[in-house]
């Protein structure tokens, strides 16, 4: 995500005025192709009612990109499902397009284009009632038809602060990425624009772009179509998918393929979507691809797309977990872990497979379990490499980096503006998974951090919230971990244990902030022990002061008494 180099952002309000003419039939809107805040938009947050009884099925894109004058033109389909009758379907959608018509199961219908939305009214754009006598949308199932254009709003710093980046390549070739996580879909296409509504049936996309350029999507390529100057790239997704990651990639790409064979024998398409001026790159990245796999799959289970493909596309930006497709800044910057090559940028993006693309929050409020649980499989990748050493130096770094400004976890309903942490959605959420082990054992953490990866209950259509990963957690560990999960993940509180000497080499260690029994490694006499420290602590004896969890396994401080 946003996420590779723990980067804290500042807020940056971004304007754009747009005239656009772009041809309207007949159907009544209010244009208001004016004014966007990009800087200000927010993906999720608090889900209106009326968009809480709509489930989205399927998204179809088709687009024609046209990058000399960096517009976008042509129509959005949204098959959905509502849960009751309705009188008004609300879709996001950014007010840098104009609409030329909505017509839904067919039928025009009048719509307010403002705030963002598209406010879709149930009768048609003659005045007739074509839904039902009473002027309502049916429950049940509807297709949305949408046709626009406009130009996107501009990517400020890709991709954290995201929209469109028009760019060339070091041979002059156009260079085209984008990137919504934080604006969200509504960037570029109307949709539902919140995580915890994913098109259960995949997105299609058909994106026309001139030819002798390439388009890098998500899912299969299934056809490719040359007319005059021009060729329309079909790609189509067999799984549900997050919105921020429905979307291309364009440039003068070659595309080297190879094959990884999953722990479950399932052969995989390897495809990377390479600048061809950096061809002779390809070779090493594939190779380093398939060790992450074995990696990754080690710990998390089987590569989540296997009926897709392991994609990586070349952007000119900092790479994203953008599904079967993560994105790759084309740096070839390696640095060398127990004598093997290894990218952090390549790695981090990748483990998002799965912790983010096949486990997804289900509100931004709880971004710290993809966040931070894609930064925690950095460490585990550094102990496959370069063993204990360097996953002791890594959570020594993701420690180091805590800032401890806001909880990780601030409410319900967020938006990903509201939740975003900076650097320690990254950085605490992965120390807190490495003390969280030290409390269960390997054998208990591991096994649960699998099952959370890998149970149905928790992937694809089904999305996850804090609570999930902590009852799942205290399951497994046979008693509640609810006041541990509070402590760490919804305050910025610091443990503190005293150590208060009560007579001669005697000492009390005592919780002085205590919310739970808790193990702990105690050091006495230059030797450690684990023990529970509970409410009224513990006495000892040593003829040195005691050392509290000397290895650090714990956000801390020890007050010497």
């Amino acid at each position: 995500m946003r996420c590779l180099h723990y980067l804290g952002l500042v807020a940056v309000l971004h304007v754009f005025f747009v005239q656009i003419s772009y041809g309207q039939e007949g159907v009544k809107q209010q244009n208001s192709v004016q004014l966007t805040d990009i800087g200000k938009l927010s993906s999720g947050g608090k889900l209106k009612p009326v968009q809480a009884n709509m489930d989205i099925r399927k998204y179809v894109l088709n687009l024609d990109v046209d990058i000399a004058n960096k517009f976008i033109k042509g129509n959005t389909t949204v098959n959905l499902q509502l849960k009751n009758v309705a009188d008004t379907i609300l879709l996001d959608f950014i007010q840098h397009y104009t609409i030329e018509s909505v017509k839904v199961d067919g039928k025009a219908v009048l719509f307010d284009h403002k705030e963002e939305k598209i406010f879709i009214k149930a009768n048609g754009g003659d005045g007739v009632k074509p839904f039902s006598t009473s002027n309502q949308f049916t429950a049940g199932n509807h297709s949305v038809f949408i046709v626009y254009g406009g130009n996107p709003p501009e990517a400020i710093r890709p991709p954290w602060l995201g929209g469109f980046t028009w760019s060339k390549d070091r041979s002059g070739n156009d260079w085209v990425s984008i990137n919504i996580q934080k604006e969200g879909g509504r960037m570029y296409f109307p949709c539902k624009d919140h995580p915890s509504d994913e098109p259960n049936e995949g997105v299609e996309m058909n994106i026309t772009v001139p030819t002798g350029l390439s388009v890098a999507g998500p899912g299969l390529l299934q056809k490719t179509v040359t007319k005059k100057n021009k060729s329309t790239f079909s790609w189509k997704t067999n799984y549900t998918i997050s919105n921020y990651c429905v979307l291309f990639n364009i440039g003068k790409y070659r595309v080297f393929k190879d094959s990884y064979t999953t722990i479950n024998n399932h052969v995989v398409p390897i495809e990377y979507y390479i600048l061809e001026e950096d061809s002779a790159q390809a070779k090493r990245v594939i190779e380093a691809k398939k060790r992450d796999s074995k990696i990754l799959e080690k710990y998390f289970g089987e590569y989540p797309w296997y009926k897709e493909k392991i994609g990586i596309a070349a952007v000119p930006n900092s790479g994203m977990e953008h599904q079967t497709m993560i994105t790759f800044d084309n740096k070839f910057i390696f640095t060398k872990v127990g004598g093997q090559d290894y990218s952090a940028n390549l790695f981090h993006e990748y483990a998002h497979e799965w912790w983010a693309n096949k486990v997804t929050n289900r509100d931004w409020a709880h971004m710290w379990i993809q966040e931070g649980i894609g930064t925690y499989a950095e460490a585990l990748a550094m102990y496959e490499l370069g063993g204990q050493e360097e996953y002791n130096k890594i959570i020594a770094a993701h420690k180091r980096g805590i800032r401890y400004r806001k909880p990780l976890v601030g409410g319900e309903e967020l938006s990903e503006d509201e939740t975003y942490a900076g650097n320690d959605i990254y950085t605490k959420g992965s120390f807190f998974m490495h003390s969280l082990r030290y409390v269960l054992g390997d054998e208990v953490f591991l096994k649960t951090l699998k099952q959370l990866a890998t149970d149905e209950a928790y992937t694809y259509d089904n999305t996850v919230t804090t609570t999930d990963v902590e009852q799942l957690f205290s399951k497994a560990a046979g008693y509640t971990l609810k006041p541990f999960f509070d402590f760490h993940l919804r305050t910025t509180q610091l443990m503190e244990v005293s150590v208060k000497e009560t007579g001669y080499q005697q000492y009390q260690i005592k919780p002085l902030n205590y919310f739970m029994d808790l193990p702990f490694d105690i050091t006495l006499n230059g030797r450690a022990t684990r023990m529970i420290l509970g409410k009224d602590g513990i006495s000892v004896k040593s003829n040195t002061v005691p050392m509290v969890d000397a290895a650090g396994y714990y956000l801390k401080k020890v007050v010497i008494q």
